[in-house]
C-alpha cells in the first residue's frame, strides 16, 4: 500500500527481529530534484550526483566549498532567512521560484535540519501560480459541509484527487492490530476499485509507520526512475545522512517492486494523524509517471493536516455526544439502584439500561454468589467458570476480550453465544461482576491478495517479498466477536465507578435521591397544573366569545373549530423544536394553505425572514386566521381578488405588517363588532403592546400592524416572500434520470458542487475543465444535455457551444458575471444561469431542455 522504505533507498530486514531492526540507509534521491547538505559554517558536505544537470555544477565542483562561492548572494540571503523560521526537530520550510544562481532558472526549494546539517532540496520551479492557502480554504469549506463520517471521508478522497490528478485516491485506515482497510475512494472511471479491501500490517513495516508520523507527505514520481546517489555516502565519521524529512528521498526497492506488481507508475501519500497517532493515509496511485507541482504538493500537504484536525474534531464530537448520553444512562442507573438495591441482581433490567449505550447480546450478574442471566449467555456453570477466570485476571478493573476462547479454552463450546465479553467489577476486591456478552460474529474479511507473505533470499539475505497478487482473497473469521470500542470502555469505567459508589453509600444516596425525585415531581405537577389552567381559560374565552357572535349552532361549531385549529397549527410550529421561535412566513403560509386550499395562490407574501417569539406567534396566529376568514367571507378572497401581505423591520427593530386587499367586492365597515374584529384590533395592542389599524376602503380593506422589537427574535439574511402564482419546479431525483450531462467548469470546487447537484437530479455526469477536455468527452460518450461555464480562465466555452449546436444537443450557459454577460446573437435564446446555482436552479433551467433532448 505505501512506502516501506524508511530513511533511505534500500534496506534489509532480519526476519527474527523485523519490528526492532533499524533501516539500513543507502542515501539516494529521486531524479526530479537535487540535494545539498551544508555544515554549520555553510560548507557543502553532501550533494546529489545529479547536481550538474540542474545548476551546471558537479559534486566535485561543490564538495567542501563555501556555499557563497556557488550560489547567488540573494539566494543565500533568502535561504538564511527561511532557515531562521524552522521550529522543532521535524520542521520544513519552503521557498517558491527562487533563482539559485545569477541569471539562472528559478527553483522551488525546501530546507530542513538533519542533525547538525542544513539540507537544501530544489527542483525546477513550475509555471503553476496556484495559491495554496486559497485553494485549501475552498476545499475545507466544502469538506465542512459533509454530513456524517462516511461522506466526510469520501469527500476528502475526492478533494485530494481533484487537487493532485492521481487516478486513484484511497483513504486507508489502520486497525488496532496494524491491518488496514480502504474506507473511502475516488478513482478515474475504468480502473478497478479497492474500496473495502483489507491489507495486512506487514504491508507497511513498523519503521515506515514511525516515519509517517514525522514526514507526513511522500511522493514517488516515477517507479521506473533510477535513484541518484548522495555523494559521499558516508561522512568522515562513517555516518550516513539521515534523509527522513527529505522530499526527494528515494524509495525502498521492495516498495518499488510492490508498486510495479500493481501496475502503478507513481504514488503519493499523505499521513492522517489524529491525537498524535497514525490514524491512516491518503494513498494515491497513478498508472503513469506523475509529479504534481511543488505548489500542488504543498496545498495537498496543508489539506492533509487540516483534514486530520477536522477528523479529530468530528471524532471527539461524536465521542462527546455518545459519552454525554452514556452519563445520562449512568445517572438513571445510579438513581434507580440507590432506591432499590435488589435491581443490581436483575440481569434483565440491567441489560435494558446498559444496552442503550453499550450494545451487547446478553448480560450476566454475579453478586454474593448469586447468578442472574439474560439474553445470549453461557449457562450457569460456565458463567461461574468465567467469574473464576475474572478473579484471576481482572484485578478490580474493567476487563474485555473479543476472543474469549483464547483466554478460556473451554469457552469455544459456547462461542455462538459468548465470544466476547466486557466485565464491570462491582466491588473493590474480585468477587462481584456485571458481565456483558457478545456472540460470535462470523464475517468474511476481503484481503487484497493472500495476506501471508513468503520468504525468499535476495542480495541482502532473507527478506519479506512484496505480495505479487492483488486479486481479492477472503477468509472467514471465527471465534471472535465485535470488539468493544474505546469509548464504550470509558463508559464501562464510568459505570463501574458509579455502581461502586452506590454500593458503598447506598443508604445515604437512596434518601437523597428520593428527596430529589419527590421535589422534581412536585415541580412538574405544579408546572403541568399551571399550563392546563391557562389552556382551559383560553378555551373558555373562545367558547364565550364565539357563542356571543354566532347566528346558528352550525356557525358556532364551525367558527369555534376553525379558531381552535388555528391555535393548534401555531402550537405545532413553535413546539416542533421545543418551544423555539418560529417564522412569520410559515405562519401565514400554513394558515393560507389549510384554510384557502387551492385559492392560496391569491395570497401574495413579501418580506424578510423574521423569527417571532412563541408567545407572539400564538397571538399572530389568531389575528391572521381572523383576517383570512374575513377576506374569504366578505373581502377580496370571496370574489376574484387578491390579498397582498408585506412586512419589514424598522430602525428600532419593530416589525411592520401591511395588509391590502384588492379586486374584491366593495368594502363596507361592519355595523357591529364581533369577536373576530375584537381579536384583530385589540390582541396586538393588549397582548404585545403593539399597534393595530383597520381601514375599510371602498377598493379593499387595509390593515397595518406594528409588533414591538421585544417579540422579534431575529431577522435572517434570506428573503422568504414569493409570488406563489409563479410555477415552481419540483426538484426530484427522477428529473434527469437516464440522461447524460456534460458539465464544463474550470473551478474545481464549483465543478464538484455542480456534479452533486446534477447527480441529485438523477443524471450521469461527465466533467471537463477545458474546451479540449470537453471535445474529448463528446467523442467518448453520447451526451443528452450540457451545462457550460461561459468563462474558462483564458478561454471561453463558445467552441463547445458551437459543437453542441451542430450536434443538436441542448445546453445552457452558467456565469458568475450576472447580467453583465452579453451572449452572441446566435446564442441569444440560450438560457443563462447565474452563479452560485443550486439543484433547484438547474432543475428550473433544464426542464425546458428535457423536451428538446427527447
Amino acid at each position: 500500500m505505501a512506502d516501506g522504505g524508511g530513511t533511505g533507498a534500500d534496506f534489509a530486514v532480519n526476519l527474527t527481529n523485523c519490528d526492532r531492526e533499524p533501516i539500513h540507509v543507502l542515501g539516494t534521491v529521486q531524479p526530479f530534484g537535487f540535494l545539498i547538505a551544508l555544515t554549520a559554517d555553510w560548507l557543502v558536505s553532501r550533494v546529489s550526483a545529479n547536481s550538474a544537470a540542474f545548476i551546471g555544477l558537479s559534486p566535485d565542483d561543490m564538495l567542501g566549498k563555501p556555499v557563497s562561492d556557488l550560489l547567488d548572494a540573494d539566494a543565500i540571503h533568502a535561504l538564511r532567512n527561511r532557515i531562521t523560521l524552522l521550529r522543532g526537530a521535524d520542521s520544513v520550510e519552503r521557498i517558491f521560484s527562487l533563482p539559485l544562481m545569477s541569471g539562472g532558472a528559478p527553483f522551488d526549494v525546501a530546507v530542513h535540519f538533519s542533525g547538525p546539517l542544513v539540507v537544501i532540496e530544489a527542483e525546477p520551479a513550475s509555471a503553476d501560480e496556484m495559491e495554496a492557502s486559497s485553494t485549501v480554504r475552498s476545499m475545507v469549506a466544502r469538506l465542512a459541509q459533509a454530513d456524517g463520517m462516511t461522506a466526510f471521508l469520501r469527500d476528502g478522497a475526492r478533494q485530494v484527487r481533484a487537487l493532485t490528478g492521481f487516478d486513484r485516491v484511497m483513504v486507508y485506515r489502520f486497525a488496532d492490530g496494524g491491518d488496514g482497510e480502504v474506507v473511502a475512494e475516488a478513482l478515474r472511471p475504468g480502473i478497478d476499485s479497492f474500496f473495502g479491501l483489507h491489507y495486512p500490517a506487514s504491508d507497511i513495516p513498523v519503521q515506515a509507520r514511525a516515519l509517517y508520523l514525522r514526514n507526513i507527505f511522500r511522493v514517488i514520481a516515477d517507479v521506473h526512475a533510477q535513484p541518484v546517489p548522495i555523494v559521499p555516502t558516508l561522512d568522515p565519521t562513517g555516518a550516513a545522512l539521515d534523509m527522513s524529512l527529505c522530499l526527494t528521498r528515494a524509495v525502498s526497492p521492495i516498495h518499488i517492486e510492490y508498486l510495479r506488481n500493481m501496475g502503478v507508475g507513481a504514488s503519493l501519500s499523505i499521513s492522517i494523524i489524529v491525537e498524535g497517532r497514525l490514524w491512516g493515509l491518503f494513498a494515491c496511485h497513478h498508472y503513469a509517471p506523475r509529479l504534481p507541482t511543488f505548489a500542488q504538493r504543498s496545498a495537498a500537504e496543508l489539506f492533509g493536516q487540516i483534514f486530520s484536525m477536522m477528523l479529530e474534531s468530528r471524532e471527539r464530537a461524536e465521542t462527546a455526544d455518545y459519552e454525554g448520553k452514556a452519563r445520562q444512562v449512568a445517572d438513571r442507573l445510579m438513581s434507580a439502584v440507590a432506591q432499590d438495591h435488589d435491581l443490581l441482581s436483575n440481569a434483565r433490567w440491567l441489560g435494558d439500561i446498559i444496552f442503550d449505550t453499550i450494545p451487547a447480546d446478553g448480560v450476566g450478574v454475579y453478586i454474593d454468589g448469586q447468578i442472574s442471566l439474560s439474553g445470549l449467555t453461557p449457562d450457569t456453570a460456565a458463567f461461574a467458570g468465567i467469574v473464576s477466570m475474572l478473579n484471576r485476571v481482572a484485578a478490580s478493573q474493567v476487563y474485555t476480550t473479543d476472543a474469549l476462547g483464547r483466554v478460556l479454552p473451554e469457552a469455544a463450546a459456547y462461542a455462538d453465544r459468548a465470544s466476547g465479553l466486557l466485565a464491570i467489577p462491582l466491588s473493590r476486591r474480585p468477587r462481584d461482576y456485571v458481565v456483558l456478552f457478545r456472540a460470535e460474529q462470523l464475517r468474511a474479511v476481503r484481503w487484497a491478495g493472500n495476506q501471508d507473505k513468503h520468504i525468499e533470499y535476495g542480495p541482502n539475505g532473507p527478506r519479506l517479498t512484496p505480495r505479487k497478487s492483488f486479486e481479492e482473497w477472503s477468509e472467514l473469521v471465527k471465534g471472535t466477536a465485535l470488539p468493544f470500542a474505546p469509548a464504550q470502555l470509558r463508559v464501562a469505567e464510568a459505570l463501574r465507578t458509579a455502581l461502586l459508589e452506590v454500593v458503598l453509600r447506598l443508604s445515604d444516596s437512596a434518601d437523597a435521591e428520593r428527596q430529589r425525585a419527590h421535589e422534581k415531581q412536585e415541580l412538574l405537577i405544579a408546572e403541568l397544573n399551571h399550563r392546563v389552567r391557562n389552556i382551559l381559560a383560553l378555551i373558555r374565552g373562545l367558547l364565550s366569545q364565539t357563542r356571543s357572535s354566532a347566528v346558528s349552532v352550525e356557525d358556532f361549531i364551525g367558527t369555534l373549530e376553525s379558531r381552535i385549529h388555528a391555535l393548534a397549527r401555531a402550537h405545532d410550529q413553535i413546539t416542533a423544536d421545543r418551544w423555539s421561535p418560529a417564522r412569520l412566513y410559515d405562519l401565514i403560509e400554513v394558515e393560507a394553505g389549510v384554510y384557502l386550499g387551492e385559492r392560496r395562490d391569491r395570497v401574495r407574501l413579501s418580506g424578510p425572514n423574521v423569527l417571532l417569539t412563541p408567545g407572539c406567534f400564538t397571538v399572530m396566529a389568531l389575528v391572521i386566521h381572523e383576517m383570512l376568514t374575513n377576506a374569504a367571507k366578505y373581502g377580496a378572497l370571496s370574489d376574484n381578488g387578491t390579498v397582498t401581505i408585506d412586512w419589514r423591520v424598522d430602525q428600532d427593530g419593530s416589525l411592520l405588517i401591511d395588509w391590502r386587499e384588492s379586486g374584491g367586492p366593495a368594502v363596507v365597515a361592519p355595523t357591529r363588532r364581533g369577536f373576530g374584529s375584537t381579536v384583530i384590533e385589540r390582541s396586538i395592542p393588549y397582548d404585545l403592546d403593539g399597534r393595530a389599524e383597520i381601514h375599510y376602503r371602498l377598493a379593499g380593506l387595509e390593515a397595518h400592524f406594528c409588533i414591538p422589537s421585544t417579540h422579534v427574535v431575529s431577522v435572517l439574511p434570506d428573503v422568504v416572500g414569493t409570488d406563489r402564482a409563479r410555477p415552481v419546479i419540483a426538484v426530484t431525483p427522477a428529473l434527469l434520470k437516464g440522461r447524460h450531462v456534460l458539465l464544463v467548469e474550470d473551478n474545481m470546487i464549483i465543478a464538484m458542487d455542480g456534479e452533486d447537484a446534477l447527480r441529485d437530479l438523477g443524471a450521469d455526469v461527465t466533467t471537463a475543465a477545458t474546451t479540449a477536455r470537453a471535445r474529448e468527452a463528446l467523442q467518448q460518450h453520447p451526451v443528452d444535455l450540457a451545462v457550460l461555464d461561459f468563462n474558462l480562465g483564458a478561454e471561453t466555452s463558445m467552441p463547445v457551444a458551437d459543437l453542441l449546436a451542430e450536434q443538436g444537443i441542448p445546453f445552457l450557459f452558467a456565469t458568475g458575471y450576472g447580467d453583465g454577460l452579453e451572449l452572441p446573437d446566435r446564442f441569444a435564446d440560450v438560457t443563462l444561469v447565474k452563479k452560485p446555482y443550486s439543484g433547484a436552479t438547474l432543475a428550473q433551467a433544464m426542464t425546458p431542455l428535457i423536451g428538446d433532448a427527447a
